[in-house]
């Protein structure tokens, strides 16, 4: 009997590239074994809702999109007692779960290949708050307001130079923040431009944080300070060393943590999973320990 897979397709995603191919990889999800019934997504958290109300009922769970696509499935996921494995076909700007996970990209037929031959991981989950759910970065201060700020018609047209052009347009406006972290065994106090709590080696498909130091199903996240070094010129090298991944700075903490508590002087804009994630000036976010399987 054929297995149950649940597709959910951002048809916005990636310039729409995912019609590229899609006949011959719904064909090969068939001659894998699995009859496919397809969900498309029309608005902001249409993927969380059908996830939420229809995958109980299913074997496996996909989804054609961005990371915040999969962001979304994800937290739907959540709020099922047993969730089905995840497949991924990543077709959206920076795909930074993808390069995490070494899945093709932008290829719909590589993608459907890889959920027949691939293998469930257990995957952790980060809650943002009561009930907020990321896949694998929630941050704030420099730069992280440019993937939800960036037009969706820049994005299509320019890729990463989009996310590069927007950002230029941010340097005037960045200030310092002054922040408390209460993270495993520790306290920070300061002032920092960046803050972030991630499950990733890739951040923006830019930044790539060494193998080593992350690993996706341990129970912990990578939380990241970026301290105010003092000037522009400070700061600008500060920048030049973690492009060139090299993070020995003096003004840069890496830090493991199952659960950080952020408080700030001003409500304070978060983005998760490249998406606007609000204001607040006290949020908690903590590591749920492999909720869900992501398949890769």
């Amino acid at each position: 009997m054929d297995k149950k897979l649940m597709l959910i397709v951002n048809p916005a995603a990636g310039r729409g590239a995912y019609k590229v191919n899609f006949g011959e990889a719904m064909q090969v999800l068939a001659r894998g074994g699995y009859a496919v019934t397809l969900y498309f997504t029309e608005q902001a958290g249409d993927a969380n809702r059908i996830a939420a109300s229809c995958a109980a009922g299913f074997d496996t769970v996909a989804c054609i999109g961005g990371d915040g696509t999969l962001s979304e499935v994800l937290a739907g996921l959540m709020q099922l007692d047993s969730p089905p494995p995840v497949g991924y076909f990543p077709m959206g700007t920076a795909n930074d779960v993808a390069t995490t996970l070494g899945l093709p990209k932008n290829d719909t037929l590589a993608a459907a290949r890889r959920i027949l031959t691939g293998t469930p991981h257990p995957f952790d989950v980060g809650q943002f708050g009561a009930s907020d759910y990321f896949s694998y970065i929630a941050a704030f201060g420099a730069f992280t307001e440019v993937s939800y700020a960036t037009p969706q018609d820049q994005k299509k047209m320019l890729g990463h130079l989009a996310y590069v052009l927007q950002g230029m347009q941010q340097l005037p406006k960045i200030e310092p923040i002054q922040t408390r972290v209460e993270y495993d065994g520790g306290v920070f106090e300061g002032r920092v431009l960046y803050g972030s709590v991630s499950n990733s080696t890739s951040v923006a498909g830019i930044v790539h944080l060494p193998e080593a130091m992350v690993s996706l199903g341990d129970g912990v996240s990578e939380l990241v300070l970026v301290r105010d070094p003092g000037s522009v010129a400070a700061f600008a090298e500060l920048v030049s060393s973690v492009l060139s991944e090299r993070f020995d700075s003096e003004n840069l903490l890496i830090l493991h943590t199952k659960k950080a508590r952020f408080f700030f002087d001003r409500p304070v804009a978060w983005t998760r999973d490249g998406e606007a994630g609000g204001a607040c000036t006290d949020i908690e976010i903590r590591n749920i320990h492999c909720p869900v399987q992501l398949i890769f």
